[in-house]
């Protein structure tokens, strides 16, 4: 699992260097801050312990936190947002709970569902980045309208993701990346090994759900 997850950070961090290289100084930066190569996103039933999980990030990571309805999500957020501030990580909240607005003055950016990418200037707070989940070429082109910093592309290979359709593989991502318009994170069934097959696509970075969501939880992850 160590040796998989380093690869999936050499990943990320290449495909990080090519995006920025390919774009002026002026759109290197988003809301002011410097988009991680890397998003870890959390899910109630495969993410163990988040905070510990946010423990154990490198530095200059991003994690998205959904709570997905969850009695503790505001108690857990607050924990977060003091470690990122700590760690130096890019902490998104996953936006549709009554509370979670109010995280952006904390230090917390949103990250919006599909349904609710329009939305995005709602949630904007000064240096806070804002991003929203995408399925498909119009979910993008809403989210880029809508001002989003960066969308979340899925699925491109099989998961157990509850993402509809099939998965578009690495050459239609590639595809739509290149037609975005703004950064493009690739999510499901991102790994080390599948990883190697988006480094010319043109993607910001990677997310993923599984790949972070179990091992020893008192062990650093290695940059």
């Amino acid at each position: 699992m160590a040796s998989e997850l380093e690869g999936l950070i050499r990943a990320a961090r290449t495909l990080s260097r090519l995006y920025a290289r390919a774009k002026p100084p002026r759109e290197r930066r988003h809301a002011g801050v410097a988009l991680p190569p890397l998003f870890v996103i959390t899910d109630p039933v495969r993410t163990r312990d988040p905070v510990a999980l946010a423990e154990r990030l490198p530095r200059g990571c991003g994690m998205i936190f959904r709570a997905f309805g969850a009695a503790d999500g505001a108690r857990l957020a607050e924990a977060l947002v003091k470690i990122a501030r700590r760690r130096r990580l890019i902490l998104l909240i996953g936006a549709g709970e009554p509370w979670t607005r109010g995280f952006g003055a904390w230090g917390a950016g949103a990250h919006l569902p599909e349904r609710m990418a329009s939305q995005a200037r709602r949630f904007r707070h000064p240096g806070r980045l804002v991003t929203a989940a995408a399925h498909g070429e119009a979910a993008v082109r809403r989210a880029r309208l809508a001002g989003c910093d960066a969308v979340f592309l899925s699925k491109v290979f099989d998961s157990r993701s509850a993402s509809p359709g099939a998965p578009m593989g690495a050459l239609r991502f590639a595809a739509l990346t290149r037609r975005a318009g703004l950064p493009v994170y690739a999510l499901g069934g991102i790994n080390g090994r599948t990883a190697r097959a988006l480094i010319s696509s043109g993607a910001a970075g990677l997310a993923g759900v599984e790949a972070f969501g179990e091992g020893p939880q008192d062990q650093a992850i290695k940059p």
